[in-house]
């Protein structure tokens, strides 16, 4: 049995394919259309899970959408009509949009799944689950657990924000669920809106922003704001937002509560704004830990499942696992909208269907490391890359691994695509930028000359799975990138006084520990696991390193540009490398260095793409 599902019209659309309860393939659109985010139908998505599985649409079984449109626009009308007047600029916003396409979705996704080939001939089964249960289906069933509580938080779905479940053998039941508009990541939210980032795009800025604060606005967020019970269950003061009546995240009374109108995107960050970060970091990571306290009670499971976008809050992630309160934690790598697309097929497979649901031996999930996009052959590669004037060498593979291992030693900044694309917001050692994380001012040079992104955002340590205790504070598998620790002790630097004192970001150009390029100022990191079993080929670069260094690290962060999606194609990568200042390529076994490359096709990426 077949089963395509579909996250699409809000943001990250994506498309995961089912195959006889295998995870076949799976993508977001923004990889082939390059548009950051991009919302529209996935129909590129669709095509390389269909192309992967060797199939067309009237070869698939069931097609799934991962929400309910009529539930949504119920709340919608709800939302507007109980804040009338103020409502009704966004209603006269919403509606031509909703009446026009979304409210006839089903519709629309017939029409357009019928132009894609074999669209004749599909049987027409068109089917919706709920957008919680499609991220709750995300975390459990591809999980390591026969049994597991179930933790989902995000914005809002219809009308769910955060649920609380437990699931057992093909079996997931929703037991508690908060609604709109209380809502833990609509709260994120605003505070990104209020520090001058971008909603949906820039809270994971938020996240790498807050170690340089202090959280002195916990109080007052607690006072006024959100009203935390014991359970971890909340409520929002509407008055000091405006995402229900209004085009904006916070209110006036926001405003007026923290003393200041809301940061105007690209100025300069102040200690106000590190300090906002820190306090709403603070708040979130107290509310996960009661919600975990509360599920872990209701289920009585020692496993624990998380999905929905607040569950990339890496830094909560860290701190929910180092208290115990479950043995293990398992995230759904793609846990955002994208991921929703997976769970939505997942949940027809096992909940419609029926089908039984095994557990590995090895108690491995079974999202194949999240490697689940597109490959390209050596001699795909190779074609692609002479097309576009790329000058390469053709190595082996171990003569590949080898250079590569040399330029980073060498300090050299290195773009590395390889296998099949990453599933998900991080870069897991398919499409990634790498550099040595001994160096004190590779993080500088990677964020100011090659990402062209802020100065404050830290990167990530690759380490391989066998090596992490002894570099960090933490001795478990972190294949996704989504949990953060600390340095371990003994690798750490302690700072002077006089270093301590200094503000924020200067902080960054003090080493910390051995390996300062992603040691964060607060001495954490975000750990991702490399493991010899889901990712060979990336496993032998750090050993190839580990041989040279006597470091099992690399600096991993994704193969793209501020505002670019992740590459996906050999041109993407090479586009990029000619537009940053990356020093190696390796493309397959396609060597590329700069000097060898006609100066002509150099491209402006630092301003080609809008910012995020």
């Amino acid at each position: 049995m077949r089963i395509l599902g579909i996250s699409a019209f809000y943001h990250d659309s994506a498309a995961a394919l089912v195959v006889d309860g295998n995870v076949t393939a799976a993508a977001q659109e923004e990889r082939f259309t390059r548009r950051k985010h991009d919302p529209r139908f996935p129909k590129e998505a669709i095509a390389y899970c269909l192309a992967e599985a060797g199939c067309t649409l009237a070869d698939v079984d069931h097609v799934v959408f991962y929400e309910k449109p009529f539930p949504k626009f119920e709340r919608l009308l709800e939302s507007y009509f109980a804040t009338v007047p103020q409502g009704f600029s966004s209603f006269r916003v919403a509606m031509p949009l909703w009446i026009k396409d979304k409210l006839f979705q089903k519709d629309l996704l017939k029409e357009e799944l019928e132009k894609l080939p074999g669209g004749s001939g599909w049987n027409g089964s068109l089917l919706f689950t709920e957008h919680h249960q499609s991220h709750a289906a995300s975390a459990f069933f591809p999980s390591p657990y026969e049994s597991a509580a179930v933790l989902t938080m995000d914005g809002v779905g219809e009308w769910c924000t955060t649920s609380l479940g437990h699931g057992s053998g093909n079996r997931l039941n929703i037991a508690k669920e908060l609604h709109f508009p209380h809502s833990l990541g609509l709260l994120y939210s605003a505070f990104t809106y209020y520090t001058g980032f971008r909603v949906n795009s820039g809270e994971y800025k938020v996240m790498g922003l807050a170690p340089y604060g202090t959280p002195r606005f916990v109080q007052a967020i607690l006072d006024n704001i959100v009203d935390v019970k014991e359970d971890g269950t909340f409520h929002l003061a509407q008055r000091y937002f405006n995402y229900v009546s209004g085009l904006t995240m916070t209110s006036e009374a926001f405003h007026e509560l923290f003393g200041a109108p809301p940061r105007k995107p690209e100025e300069e960050l102040t200690q106000r704004e590190m300090d906002l970060a820190a306090s709403i970091q603070a708040v979130t990571e107290m509310i996960v830990l009661r919600l975990a306290r509360s599920i872990r009670v209701d289920t009585g499971e020692r496993n624990l499942c998380l999905a929905g976008g607040v569950a990339l809050n890496c830094v909560a992630n860290g701190k929910l696992l180092r208290e115990g309160i479950f043995d293990s934690i398992w995230i759904q790598p793609a846990a955002g909208d994208a991921g929703g697309a997976l769970g939505a097929a997942l949940a027809v497979w096992h909940q419609y269907a029926g089908q039984p649901r095994s557990v590995r031996q090895d108690r491995r999930d079974t999202m194949s490391g999240s490697y689940l996009g597109p490959e390209f052959s050596q001699d795909e590669i190779e074609q692609r890359l002479q097309n576009i004037g790329a000058k390469f060498d053709v190595r082996d593979e171990k003569d590949v691994t080898d250079q590569t291992a040399d330029a980073l030693a060498e300090g050299k900044a290195v773009g590395w695509m390889q296998g099949r694309m990453e599933f998900g917001p991080r870069a897991l050692g398919g499409r990634s930028i790498l550099g040595d994380p001994r160096s004190p001012t590779m993080q500088k040079t990677l964020n100011l000359k090659v990402k062209y992104r802020e100065s404050f955002r830290p990167f990530a340590p690759s380490v391989k799975r066998e090596s992490v205790s002894e570099w960090f504070d933490h001795d478990g598998d972190s294949p996704y990138m989504l949990i953060v620790g600390d340095i371990a002790k003994d690798r750490q630097r302690a700072m002077t006084e006089e270093q301590q004192a200094l503000f924020g970001i200067d902080k960054l150009n003090i080493a910390r520990s051995e390996i300062p390029a992603v040691t964060h100022v607060d001495y954490s990191a975000r750990i991702q696991t490399v493991h010899r079993e889901t990712n060979p080929r990336y496993w032998d670069l750090l050993s190839a390193f580990e041989k040279r260094t006597n470091c099992p690290v690399l600096i991993n962060t994704s193969f793209n540009v501020r505002g670019e999606p992740i590459v996906c194609t050999p041109e993407d990568a090479f586009h990029c490398f000619m537009g940053t200042g990356l020093d190696h390529l390796t493309v397959g076994n396609c060597v590329l260095t700069k000097e060898q490359q006609d100066p002509a096709l150099a491209r402006d990426y630092k301003n080609e793409f809008a910012l995020d």
